[in-house]
């Protein structure tokens, strides 16, 4: 058993190293055939207001995602209990909704309860970005091995103790994961809220498409597709560092 985990981390690291080059590779290819179409100049005329419609997204993003964290985990921590596993599924079906349904439909049905604006916007993107983190939350807790916990518990240790100190630690990659999961799909998700008055870099996709202008368009789909690469690339780097060596795979 050792010997394979031994042959896939090298393979984990190999995948790390070659995603950012791919990434690199496809915004060099984007940026030659922009420059070549003459379509960057078009483009950075929207400049003003890609940097201003950014910063938008940017809030809605880190209001949503950041709630989204400080409810999920919790949620995922409370549900991976002895006492309320019984539980855990159904509450789980409840979370799911937020996925299962589209989320320009929650977004309208955020839009009929708390109105027009940035509120329902960010309770939108808060309601479909909540499973990924719930989810991985409760898996990484329930896929410790036993035998740690016991090992703790034989120690003196009181259960917050083992679920502070030995838990939480090695759940931390798989909650990570779902972190990044949700805030990529809540990155994603945002430009919809152009839709309900919240702005972002919705209007100019949306825009872009009303008029058919394609450089209007992509002034709001690339910095989007950025963004997101941006933010995974961030909390990438945060789970690389901040989960302890033996635990991460990836080190």
């Amino acid at each position: 058993m050792s010997a394979l985990v031994d042959q896939a981390e090298p393979q984990q690291r190999r995948r790390v190293e070659i995603a950012p080059m791919i990434v690199l590779i496809v915004l060099a290819g984007t940026v030659v055939w922009l420059w070549w179409s003459g379509m960057a100049e078009e483009i950075l005329a929207y400049s003003d207001d890609i940097s201003y419609l950014a910063v938008q997204h940017l809030e809605l993003v880190a209001w949503a995602g950041g709630l989204a964290i400080l409810v999920a985990v919790p949620v995922g921590i409370v549900l991976s209990r002895p006492a309320f596993r019984f539980i855990s599924e159904a509450v789980m079906q409840i979370f799911n909704i937020g996925s299962t349904v589209p989320t320009l439909a929650i977004l309208a049905l955020s839009m009929t309860l708390l109105g027009i604006g940035t509120v329902p916007a960010v309770f939108g993107l808060w309601a479909a970005t909540l499973l990924p983190i719930v989810r991985n939350t409760y898996a990484g807790l329930r896929a410790v091995p036993p035998h740690l916990v016991e090992a703790a518990t034989g120690m003196g240790m009181t259960p917050r103790q083992v679920l502070w100190r030995v838990e939480l630690p090695n759940a931390l990659f798989v909650i990570f994961g779902g972190i990044r999961t949700a805030l990529a799909i809540c990155v994603g998700s945002a430009p919809l809220v152009f839709l309900i008055g919240a702005g972002g870099l919705g209007e100019l996709i949306f825009t872009g498409i009303s008029l058919d202008e394609l450089p209007m368009m992509m002034a709001g789909a690339i910095p989007t597709a950025m963004i997101a690469v941006l933010v995974d690339f961030v909390f990438g780097q945060v789970q690389y560092y901040l989960v302890p060596r033996g635990i991460n795979p990836l080190r």
